[in-house]
């Protein structure tokens, strides 16, 4: 599955899914751009790229930001030439709250990250692809977005928007030989998992072990998914073997219940 000397920009690229998707591309050939919150974090991504001979470009910024977006988007295409793959992985979780009890603020913060962002991102390098008529867009959304997830009510609704965004988008844009599909993954293990599941466990007066207990009973392989398994879907998706696929949600989730 080669993405040899194709470039590819990976938001919230520093840390999780985003850094072994650029980790893996690299391995296979691909230059990438790294975008993320914390400067610390995309150097040392970048310096990992770099040992596999391929570039690597960080640029800090946030998702939601318009001119931070296309001034990252404008400086890759200036430097790299090309941009041949978005991967919209930046999201950010949010409070596990009851939308009785949800702030404005706290909605509003998670819907401009985990989609506004994705929207930004794709508006930004869409001018580029369709110019070389070639280009694989890549929105790592959720099975959130496919069922009901109590508490979690703005990320279940920004990830149903980013499923909504990608095949929209896909038929849109599909007369340049633009894909745009979409990886929905379930519970992933990691730091991220643990986080989430130490807020539920708050918001709902459970032990810890309680709802980790809850989320695995959910999984038909009784097991999370790894952030190297949704990397590899990416990688599939990025390369010359998913050339014929857009408009698809692909859920990478060991076979979590989605109702």
């Amino acid at each position: 599955m080669t993405v040899k000397s194709k470039v590819a920009v990976i938001t919230g690229g520093g840390t999780g899914i985003g850094k072994q998707t650029a980790l893996l591309l690299a391995q296979e050939g691909a230059d990438v751009v790294v975008l993320g919150p914390l400067a610390d974090e995309l150097e040392l991504v970048r310096k990992e790229v770099e040992t596999l001979s391929r570039r690597c470009l960080a640029y800090k910024a946030n998702v939601a930001d318009e001119d931070q977006v296309n001034a990252a988007i404008e400086a890759s295409l200036k430097s790299l030439g090309q941009i041949d793959v978005l991967i919209n992985n930046a999201a950010i979780l949010g409070p596990a709250a009851p939308v009785a009890q949800m702030s404005v603020r706290s909605w509003t913060e998670e819907i401009a990250v985990n989609l506004t962002g994705s929207f930004l991102c794709c508006r930004a390098v869409l001018p580029a692809m369709m110019e070389q008529k070639s280009g694989k867009i890549i929105n790592i959304t959720s099975v959130a977005g496919q069922r009901a997830y109590p508490l979690r009510s703005a990320y279940a609704v920004s990830k149903a928007g980013l499923i909504a965004l990608t095949r929209t988008l896909a038929a849109e844009v599909g007369p340049y030989n633009i894909r745009v599909n979409a990886i929905a993954p379930g519970p992933v293990s990691g730091n991220r998992m643990k986080r989430v599941i130490e807020e539920r466990a708050r918001s709902t007066g459970q032990s810890t072990a309680e709802v980790e207990a809850s989320y695995l009973g959910a999984l038909a392989l009784g097991r999370m998914v790894e952030e190297e398994d949704v990397a590899r879907m990416a990688l599939f998706l990025a390369s010359e073997q998913g050339d014929n696929i857009t408009g698809q949600v692909f859920n990478v989730c060991s076979g979590y219940k989605v109702e």
